[in-house]
């Protein structure tokens, strides 16, 4: 990300400075939990693709510091969420906030991280903004509770998989994206294009966390090895295996899903299986297949250093480690 990171230098700082800025709250609880998640090892992916969208179309103004640091809050509060509705005790290789405060404490301040991300939209006065980014956050609450309901579910196939990693994952990235074109008051035609950019970078990039989730080094991707199994989750490579293995191996699969609590040996065994029925490969190439398509929808723009960072950005998904 050495292109993008170079390019918005100046950017990021006065993003960094909005965050401390919009934590701002009598309650010292919130501004402590705050600053923890966000100064946790987080890449600031979501407000690098906004600055990086406007910069493409052309913006000359301020408004996409605050723009790119109310994404982030949004982002950061959907964490600290299902941290809690994942019981997780790592987040990013560190202590998961809801693990050093409590459930109560990471759902309520991810409460004031929801509204305050939309009292700062109110202000910026943008109803485009706030149309588009409402919609996201709609969709991906709906999202999570829909993958809460296709826990354990070993009919789940692909289609209906996307169907999830679209809403709960894709949509703010290609919000994120869409508000850099929108705050530039460029066509429908660009605005729809970063937008269909945002939502196949989104997709490769949860693809590419199903696939580390089985094969990543654990002090590397900053959670347990196959923790996704653990919870119940039904991702890609799993959907890839249980469609190429055995009948008795499908049936083992579904007795660990069913399980209160997946054994090492149970976990290693799908690890092994996944990768012996190709699912990471595949995974990896479904996500490589969607980041293309992406790339392919900033044909659209002229060639610079934005469009440049923008593919820099996109390749870095399918080839990072964490």
């Amino acid at each position: 990300m050495q292109k993008a990171l170079a390019l918005l230098t100046d950017d990021l700082v006065a993003v960094e400075a909005q965050f401390k800025e919009d934590l701002n709250s009598e309650v010292p609880l919130i501004r402590k939990v705050g600053e923890y998640v966000l100064a946790s090892g987080g890449k600031r992916f979501r407000p690098m693709l906004l600055l990086l969208s406007a910069r493409l179309c052309g913006y000359e103004g301020k408004q996409h510091v605050a723009l790119a640091s109310v994404v982030e809050f949004i982002h950061t509060a959907t964490l600290l969420h299902d941290d809690v509705v994942d019981s997780a005790v790592l987040r990013r290789g560190n202590t998961s906030a809801n693990a050093v405060w409590g459930n109560e404490a990471s759902v309520l301040v991810g409460d004031f991280l929801f509204a305050k991300s939309f009292s700062l939209m109110v202000a910026g006065g943008d109803l485009d903004v706030l149309r588009v980014l409402s919609h996201a956050t709609t969709m991906m609450a709906e999202g999570e509770v829909q993958q809460l309901l296709n826990t354990c579910d070993i009919t789940l196939d692909e289609e209906r998989y996307m169907s999830v990693v679209r809403t709960k994952t894709a949509v703010l990235i290609a919000a994120a994206c869409q508000c850099g074109a929108i705050i530039s008051n460029v066509g429908k035609e660009q605005e729809e294009a970063l937008s269909e950019f945002g939502i196949k970078l989104g997709m490769a990039f949860q693809f590419m966390d199903d696939a580390l989730d089985y094969v990543a080094d654990e002090e590397e991707f900053g959670k347990a090895h196959g923790h996704d199994l653990v919870e119940g989750k039904v991702t890609l490579p799993l959907i890839h295996a249980l469609q190429h293995c055995a009948a008795d191996e499908h049936d083992r699969i579904e007795a660990i899903l069913e399980a209160d609590e997946p054994s090492s040996e149970d976990v290693d065994f799908v690890c092994a299986l996944i990768s012996r029925t190709g699912g990471i490969d595949y995974t990896r190439q479904r996500a490589l297949e969607l980041v293309e398509e992406g790339k392919s929808a900033l044909d659209l723009f002229l060639d610079g250093d934005a469009k440049e960072s923008l593919k820099e950005l996109a390749d870095y998904v399918v080839s990072r480690r964490k």
